[in-house]
């Protein structure tokens, strides 16, 4: 599961004389959160997180683990000899996966199970990650370069630029809860893992 936040900051600047090309440039910032379970069976375990795990946005129960992101713009415009030009773009993707730990002692059949099971999960919530990172090399593409005739306050220029930016950020919303749907399915992977968890043998 995943939540995301988009915003985007523009600023303006009059140069003289040559104004550089534009050029766009991210960084990405990733934290891990944890929460405690506990349980001498794997049932335990689903029953733990559901219980405890973060809560899911606009629903009321808990999902297993969340990759939550914002992604932030900050844009500069430049006005000189009659063109409007975006001439940076910083984009910065803080990322955050919150994932479940075990806190409780195990057998080495449960614990074999739930290295497996934790395995599944953090691959399921880097993969968000990764679909975030390649949103934010597409944002990059979509804007380097991007210019227009001069007009009041280069608001042309910096219009075009946030559609664009918002424009990218819906097709990998959509990419987002495309993969979560495969994932989340009757008979999905995330099914397998839970069933793979809490079998008796």
């Amino acid at each position: 599961m995943r939540l995301a936040v988009l915003t985007c900051l523009a600023a303006i600047g009059a140069l003289c004389g040559f104004a550089p090309s534009a050029s766009a440039d991210t960084k990405v910032l990733v934290k891990t959160r944890t929460y405690e379970i506990s349980g001498t069976t794997g049932a335990a375990l689903i029953e733990a997180m559901d219980r405890k795990g973060p809560k899911r946005h606009g629903f009321m129960t808990h999902a297993i683990a969340l990759t939550a992101y914002t992604v932030n713009w900050g844009l500069e415009v430049s006005r000189e000899g009659g063109v409007c030009r975006l001439r940076q773009a910083n984009g910065t993707l803080d990322l955050t996966y919150t994932l479940p730990r075990m806190a409780s002692p195990a057998t080495p059949a449960l614990q074999k199970r739930w290295k497996r099971f934790f395995a599944g999960v953090q691959a399921h919530e880097h993969s968000h990650g990764r679909i975030a990172r390649t949103m934010m090399r597409a944002t990059e593409k979509s804007i380097t370069g991007l210019k227009f005739a001069d007009n009041w306050a280069c608001s042309k220029t910096h219009r075009e630029a946030r559609r664009r930016i918002k424009a990218v950020y819906a097709e990998y919303e959509a990419k987002q809860n495309a993969f979560d749907a495969r994932e989340h399915r009757d008979g999905g992977h995330v099914e397998h893992l839970i069933r793979a968890l809490v079998r008796k043998r």
